[in-house]
């Protein structure tokens, strides 16, 4: 099964356009992800519409953060991306007539249940500032790691 990667691509892109000055054509997107302008646009779209990014069309426009990133997580993202149900396991019939059927699907979709909350919670809980954040640090400590040692 192919993993949809939707929120991870486009929480890459609202990073780079949060550390980036000018807004960015679904040209530059599309060639950072490795994808089609009209597959990036499709997807911003529903970002645009949670209000999240702008976009401006002719010479000089593109998309831009139009969000607070301390105000948004990746919950909201994974939403207005379109996300999928966070786990695609489930049973093969909602209402077996085997009791065997039925223990095994309490059984998996309790524990479906559980672990869907829990992810959704901690996805909830993170802000793209909190991304952001992380991303900062790793970057100063790379050029910090390249720096020259003063004696």
């Amino acid at each position: 099964m192919r993993n949809d990667s939707r929120l991870s691509r486009m929480l890459h892109v609202l990073l780079h356009m949060a550390r980036h000055d000018g807004p960015m054509t679904s040209e530059v997107v599309a060639r950072m992800l490795g994808t089609n302008p009209v597959v990036v646009r499709r997807t911003m779209a529903g970002l645009r519409k949670a209000g999240y990014v702008r976009s401006e069309k002719g010479h000089g426009g593109g998309w831009s953060i139009a969000m607070d990133l301390t105000k948004v997580s990746l919950l909201d993202v994974h939403r207005a991306v379109g996300g999928p149900r966070i786990f695609a396991i489930g049973s093969e019939h909602a209402s077996p007539d085997c009791a065997i059927e039925k223990v095994v699907n309490e059984a998996v979709e309790g524990a479906m249940r559980e672990a869907e909350a829990l992810l959704i919670g901690r996805l909830g809980e993170v802000s793209l500032a909190e991304l952001a954040k992380r991303f900062d640090v790793r970057c100063t400590g790379a050029i910090e790691a390249r720096a020259p040692k003063q004696t």
